[in-house]
């Protein structure tokens, strides 16, 4: 039986002064970069930047200790983790490494499939 996705959701802060800096970093993202994030066994990632530089991130995969141990270890995380630190208030570490994952309390599809209207849900979409 293969195990859950598992859904991770994070928040940094980036420091105002450097926002124009950090958005430019990420477009694009080292080719190298992403392909770490992807050999990690990380998808569907995406980053949000809100006012006053909240960045709110978001992944999905199938083992995330194992997706953050790979990335511990690779070489081409740390040297991006090591230039992106400086861009974060109040973190100590490595940014893909301290970030707090914040508790999920809504699904929209766990819930559906909990109360069985998913497979209806789904037959009305069609």
């Amino acid at each position: 039986m293969t195990s859950p996705t598992q859904r991770v959701c994070f928040q940094l802060r980036v420091k105002p002064e450097l926002l124009d800096e950090y958005i430019r970093r990420h477009s694009p993202v080292w080719p190298e970069m992403l392909a770490e994030i992807a050999a990690s066994g990380r998808r569907n990632y995406s980053l949000f930047l809100g006012e006053g530089g909240l960045l709110t991130g978001y992944y999905e995969t199938d083992d995330d200790e194992a997706a953050q141990a790979y990335l511990a270890a690779s070489e081409v995380a740390t040297r991006w983790e090591a230039q992106m630190a400086p861009f974060f208030d109040g973190l100590d570490g490595r940014p893909d490494q301290a970030a707090t994952p914040l508790t999920e309390v809504f699904n929209l599809h766990t819930q559906l499939v909990a109360s069985g209207a998913a497979a209806a849900t789904t037959e009305s979409t069609h």
